[in-house]
């Protein structure tokens, strides 16, 4: 029997559940395998469970003694991951488990993402479901799918699944910090039709590698380089000096991911080759100059490589070009009411060139719906500038702050009892799916919590052990006196 890499930490059975998760393909849109993972899991405990045609999955469980007639509690994760992974990582992510390693103190997956966020609350409420010492009122536990691309479970499930009004959402990154409300957002997409023809010269390679990433709600306000953004800006500035063709540009592979590395492929006439190759390296250098000083690692660098023979005409080029450098990214106002909030902000996060369109994804954020709806079309008025089609998808909204929240008050005085200090309760930018629930479930009394977690989707993403087991306590406190 292979032996478990997390045996002996704790919490031991979330810690056992979060590992068996691990072992299941689980990213978005591959969720099948975890969600019938919990309809088996539901069976072999004798617990009623429904899983809806999207792969929801809710899982019931009466109250303990004494509680069987409190109000129900929904306990709520999703079970996708953001599926990233290093350059030379050799899994895949469709058949095969994490690489689990742990120090004693961080849990991560080697080369690639962990899905902490947010398999610890699928974990927690797996032991949770599981025990028969811990004191809680009825239950409903929401496990929905999809969350990471736009929430695209919780946007489908059917309400009348759920009758609790007292939501506990465990999808935050920070202990000690209880979020009461959330930015909404939507991804919009961009096409921009594009010409192929023959095209004769030397080709070369351009990559824009190294930076920090992250995501784009939570770490938007940390001014982290785009690199999709970081290309562009070096390719408008290169087309002023050099004429060139460009072949393909793309960077990104989620578009709530801070992209951190991009690469485009140009064509140039034989005898500007060294010239265009001096241009690359001294634009490049003014631009990693500019780069905020936390990207300590980013790199630009350029290579001549094989020229197949077809490129993107020139004015389709200048086209693409011009576009990605136009778009807007990153900030785009802060809070008037909130100090240091993010009011609104989008992410480029997918550029990519397939066949003949170059396509651009952008996470769009905001917790005040007309500025939303402007930038969608602000978007829109860019994209049609240069020909490109405009959609959007996955549209949801704000989580409104509640005055009066009786679960919040329980749960700062809970805290309190445990920690011997105020948590901190605030607002965040990034989308959560209370705001979904809120507008299904009238009258949702909701709060989203979590553990420590470093870097979540990126390949550096860490879970802090003792902090999860703090969580842990912390949950479980907050049922005993619901």
């Amino acid at each position: 029997m292979q032996e478990r890499v997390l045996s002996g930490l704790q919490p031991e059975r979330a810690l056992y559940y979060f590992e068996e998760i691990c072992k299941i393909p689980h990213g978005s849109r591959d969720t099948k395998r975890i969600s019938d993972y919990l309809m088996g899991f539901a069976g072999e405990h004798g617990l009623r469970a429904v899983q809806d045609e999207l792969n929801n999955v809710v899982i019931y469980k009466d109250g303990t003694p004494g509680y069987e007639n409190h109000p129900t509690v929904i306990l709520q994760g999703h079970m996708d991951m953001v599926a990233e992974k290093t350059k030379d990582s050799p899994i895949d992510f469709t058949k095969d488990p994490l690489d689990l390693r742990t120090d004693g103190t961080d849990i991560w997956a080697e080369g690639t993402t962990l899905g902490g966020d947010d398999g610890i609350a699928v974990a927690y409420a797996l032991a949770i479901l599981e025990a028969d010492d811990i004191p809680h009122p009825p239950l409903e536990c929401l496990f929905t799918v999809d969350e990471e691309i736009g929430m695209e479970g919780a946007a489908g499930l059917d309400p009348s699944l759920l009758k609790g009004r007292v939501f506990l959402n465990c999808d935050s990154e920070a202990e000690g910090i209880l979020t009461v409300s959330c930015a909404g957002g939507a991804r919009s997409d961009l096409s921009l039709p594009i010409t192929i023809e023959r095209a004769e010269g030397k080709g070369i390679h351009i990559y824009v590698d190294g930076l920090l990433g992250g995501h784009s709600g939570a770490e938007i306000h940390r001014g982290r380089a785009n690199s999709n953004k970081l290309m562009g800006e070096l390719l408008a500035k290169l087309l002023k000096e050099q004429p060139y063709r460009l072949v393909y540009v793309r960077g990104g592979q989620k578009d709530n991911a801070i992209p951190n590395y991009s690469m485009a492929k140009i064509i140039v006439d034989e005898a500007l080759l060294d010239p265009t190759l001096a241009a690359i390296d001294r634009i490049a250098e003014g631009l990693l100059e500019a780069l905020p000083a936390a990207e300590t690692r980013a790199k630009i660098t350029r290579e001549p490589c094989v020229c197949r023979g077809k490129a993107m005409n020139k004015l389709s080029t200048r086209k693409t070009v011009g576009l990605l450098n136009e778009v807007p990214n990153g900030i785009q106002a802060w809070s008037k009411d909130i100090e240091g909030l993010v009011q609104t902000s989008l992410n480029l996060g997918i550029l990519k060139t397939e066949d003949s369109v170059v396509s651009m994804s952008f996470s769009v954020r905001s917790s005040v719906n007309k500025e939303k709806l402007e930038l969608f079309e602000k978007i829109k008025a860019v994209g049609e500038k240069y020909g490109a089609t405009y959609g959007e998808h996955g549209n949801y909204p704000a989580w409104e702050y509640r005055k009066n929240s009786p679960l919040r008050d329980l749960m700062v005085r809970v805290f309190e009892d445990l920690y011997g200090r105020k948590p901190v309760v605030e607002a965040i930018h990034a989308g959560l799916e209370c705001g979904l629930f809120s507008d299904k479930l009238p009258g949702l009394d909701a709060v989203s919590f979590g553990p420590d977690m470093q870097d979540i989707h990126t390949t550096r993403e860490r879970l802090n052990i003792a902090s999860a087991a703090r969580t842990w306590k912390y949950l479980l406190a907050v049922l005993e006196k619901l």
